[in-house]
């Protein structure tokens, strides 16, 4: 299951990249995404320590994409904010783990299964960008109105 930091994280993102190369402040973020402040705040810092948004300080400071949209996609943000997509360790590609209760991974069922839930996950989450997701939105008529 998605964490609310992750869900805040995709959202924050997603009103950034509306900005389309505009500077926005976390109280505006906040204020239009329903996001607790302080809680947006350690995100947002998270996010610009691993690189995916930067930050201008000042009045007009605020926060920015550090790659253009169609180079984010929600993948890199669910991996960064929740860890690993695969429901099981056995089955991670980054966090590998064997699981302590199997007696043969070759056979187990659940590893099976689970390795198909976690290729149509990463299939989708890996392909669909933050750009995707405006044009979808504006396209369904979804789009928010900056203030």
């Amino acid at each position: 299951m998605l964490s609310q930091r992750g869900r805040y994280a995709l959202k924050a993102l997603l009103n950034i990249a509306r900005a389309k190369g505009a500077t926005r402040q976390v109280s505006l973020i906040s204020e239009q995404e329903k996001i607790p402040r302080k809680f947006l705040e350690s995100i947002m810092s998270d996010l610009r320590r691993i690189g995916l948004v930067k930050s201008t300080r000042g009045n007009m400071g605020g926060y920015q994409l550090a790659r253009p949209a169609d180079l984010i996609t929600f993948g890199e943000v669910v991996r960064i904010t929740d860890g690993p997509l695969a429901m099981l360790p056995c089955v991670s590609r980054n966090f590998y783990q064997r699981c302590e209760d199997c007696t043969d991974e070759q056979l187990c069922q659940l590893r099976a299964l689970f390795a198909e839930v976690r290729e149509q996950t990463t299939s989708i989450l890996d392909n669909r960008t933050l750009a995707d997701a405006l044009r979808e939105e504006a396209t369904s008529g979804l789009a928010q109105v900056d203030g």
